[in-house]
């Protein structure tokens, strides 16, 4: 089956979406299915060796095909940005469930950030890998290993931090903040603004090579590896340098009294 033109696709949506059919349905899933490889393999650099690829890509289209249901063409908006954040939402969604991240890692995790915050109220920068491991009372290779199992627990750490008080206490998460909606809310767009006002100001103070990683990683989307080899340092470094580097973010934000 060959790709629809430009011209076939909008006529492909929409009929889908005047009168579903599966069998248009099936070749929407079929022409935009690479998107779910993509997304996956994104998320996958974040995740422990154990978490099978095959498996995200499962996850991932279940949130490609409920992105096609769902998706408005009315809306002034891609569709491919609108699905693969449906995408990464069920991949995340179902690691979750699976909750492969042990309880310990979690707790020495709010430690860590504690920690963080801490030595950075009393000292005005960042710490240093030493000064938190001292504080920990761990070693570096003890503190390193930490990083690289909380890498598998932040593989979305700016998407899920939290702004926002809402009724019963719900809060809404950053993604949700910046998706284009039919109304503009003035507080959340102030919220917006101040929110990204923190970060930009956050990243500038951490030290330069985890502002590169997370400019790379975040803004440019660069993977790991490929971090790697334009800084000369190891995957494995810099995805403990993102991680310290994530951590750094949420302590300015909690600072801030925005998370």
């Amino acid at each position: 089956m060959e790709d629809p033109t430009i011209n076939e696709l909008k006529e492909l949506w929409k009929k889908f979406k005047e009168s579903p059919s599966n069998d248009i349905k099936d070749r929407l899933i079929v022409y935009y299915s690479p998107l779910v490889k993509y997304v996956a393999s994104r998320v996958s650099a974040s995740l422990p060796p154990n978490i099978e690829m095959a498996d995200l890509n499962s996850y991932g289209m279940f949130g490609l095909i409920d992105a096609i249901d769902k998706f408005d063409i009315k809306r002034d908006i891609k569709f491919e940005t609108y699905a693969m954040s449906r995408i990464k939402g069920a991949i995340v969604d179902e690691l979750r469930s699976l909750d492969w991240v042990p309880r310990s890692v979690r707790q020495m995790g709010r430690e860590l950030e504690k920690v963080y915050q801490e030595l950075q109220t009393k000292n005005k920068k960042a710490p240093s890998d030493q000064e938190i491991a001292d504080e920990l009372d761990l070693s570096l290779d003890k503190l390193y290993d930490l990083y690289n199992k909380l890498s598998s627990s932040s593989m979305i750490a700016l998407e899920e931090m939290k702004i926002y008080d809402g009724p019963s206490d719900d809060k809404l998460a950053v993604i949700d903040m910046l998706e284009d909606q039919s109304v503009d809310d003035p507080l959340e767009i102030f919220e917006l603004k101040e929110m990204e006002s923190v970060l930009g100001d956050s990243i500038q103070q951490l030290p330069e090579r985890e502002r590169i990683i997370v400019t790379l990683y975040y803004y440019e989307g660069l993977t790991l590896r490929e971090i790697g080899e334009i800084l000369g340092l190891t995957e494995s470094r810099v995805s403990q340098l993102r991680t310290k580097a994530i951590v750094g973010l949420k302590s300015a934000l909690k600072s801030s009294k925005l998370t």
